[in-house]
């Protein structure tokens, strides 16, 4: 094949990778936005449920082969920037599956995003390619990446409406670039290692078996990550993780494989402002897109509804019942014989009180 067909070739699956990539961007987002989505524990279980993930997963893989596959036909200065067009794709396509337009102010980030974006692949590229990182400084890197994701997530219930969302919508996506870029890192150094080209000398089984564990996961990690940053909104965080991806790789390759910027001396400031202009532009898709959807309050119980209480009738008055008549017999006239008879009775009733007094004998 011929250079100029080559080139052809790397450019169109180049495209193709930004497609997939930006489609399955997409698909997270409405995915991330989606009510039913549940948080916290069991959220992953409930994520691989959804075939929309799978979907999502598919896609991503389908743009990491076509990218391969452009590296092997063209070069990487002419590979790697274009790549950075998944962000030019996925703004309108998210914009059209929300039923809205593309702001100008997204535009306008996008536009500055993407060529701080190409400035930094353009000074940060490798100088000396098949560099690969030895089995200690694999480790090494494994590990500060571990902590930094740690570090990078450990606020992620600290802010409270659409500020915080956004915010830690940013700091995952910066997690996810971060351990994609250590994946790749780390995917290079097992290539070199299945060359039986590892730098340190031919590594055994169990060493290849532990770089290729540490690679799907954080591969795994940076695609979940991902997914999480996508509930701020899709193009602020795209931006970043498409960011953070070279820019850990660089860090790596100028730390410890000894790479250098092309631009040499120049290389620094460049680096330097193609940062502020991707910062830039990410600021802009911050604050221009549509604001995050703010979880749904929990359902507040409807009142029971009160039944009036009939008032009970009162009870009718029951006429009292007049007394009995008691036929009160007639006593019979009382003789002058009965009196003291009657006057002794009457004297006993009242405790002695009334004694009969004796009558007085004659005078003789």
């Amino acid at each position: 094949m011929s250079t100029a067909a080559g080139t052809v070739l790397a450019v169109l699956l180049s495209l193709v990778s930004s497609a997939g990539y930006a489609l399955a961007a997409v698909a997270q987002a409405r995915l991330a936005a989606t009510p039913s989505t549940p948080s916290g524990r069991g959220a992953l279980r409930a994520l691989l449920a959804r075939g929309q993930w799978w979907w999502a997963v598919g896609l991503n893989a389908a743009g990491a082969l076509a990218h391969v596959a452009a590296l092997h036909y063209g070069p990487l200065t002419l590979v790697q920037p274009l790549g950075a067009l998944t962000l030019v794709a996925a703004l309108p396509l998210g914009a059209y599956t929300a039923r809205r337009r593309v702001t100008r102010t997204e535009w306008r980030g996008a536009l500055w995003t993407l060529a701080g974006l190409v400035g930094l692949v353009a000074v940060t590229g490798p100088a000396a390619p098949g560099e690969a990182l030895s089995l200690r400084e694999s480790l090494v890197v494994a590990a500060a990446t571990a902590l930094l994701i740690a570090a990078l997530t450990a606020g992620r219930r600290s802010g409270h409406g659409d500020g915080g969302v956004r915010a830690n919508g940013l700091r995952h996506a910066t997690a996810s670039g971060v351990a994609s870029g250590v994946a790749s890192a780390l995917t290079q150094t097992l290539t070199a290692a299945l060359a039986v080209g590892l730098p340190g000398g031919q590594p055994s089984w169990w060493q290849t078996a532990l770089l290729a564990l540490l690679i799907s996961a954080f591969a795994v990690g940076g695609l979940l990550l991902s997914q999480t940053a996508y509930r701020g909104g899709l193009a602020a965080p795209l931006a970043v993780v498409n960011l953070s991806n070279p820019a850990a790789a660089a860090v790596i390759g100028v730390a410890l494989l000894g790479e250098s910027f092309r631009a040499g001396a120049w290389g620094w400031p460049i680096a330097a402002g193609a940062a502020l202009v991707a910062a830039r532009g990410v600021v802009l898709l911050t604050t221009g897109g549509p604001a995050a959807p703010a979880p749904a309050p929990a359902p507040v119980p409807a009142p029971e509804p009160v039944t009036p209480r009939t008032p009970e009738p009162a009870p009718a008055s029951v006429p009292a019942p007049a007394p009995a008549l008691v036929p009160v017999p007639a006593t019979a006239p009382t003789s002058p014989v009965d009196e003291p008879g009657a006057a002794a009775s009457l004297a006993e009733a009242l405790g002695g009180a009334l004694t009969p007094v004796p009558e007085a004998e004659p005078a003789r």
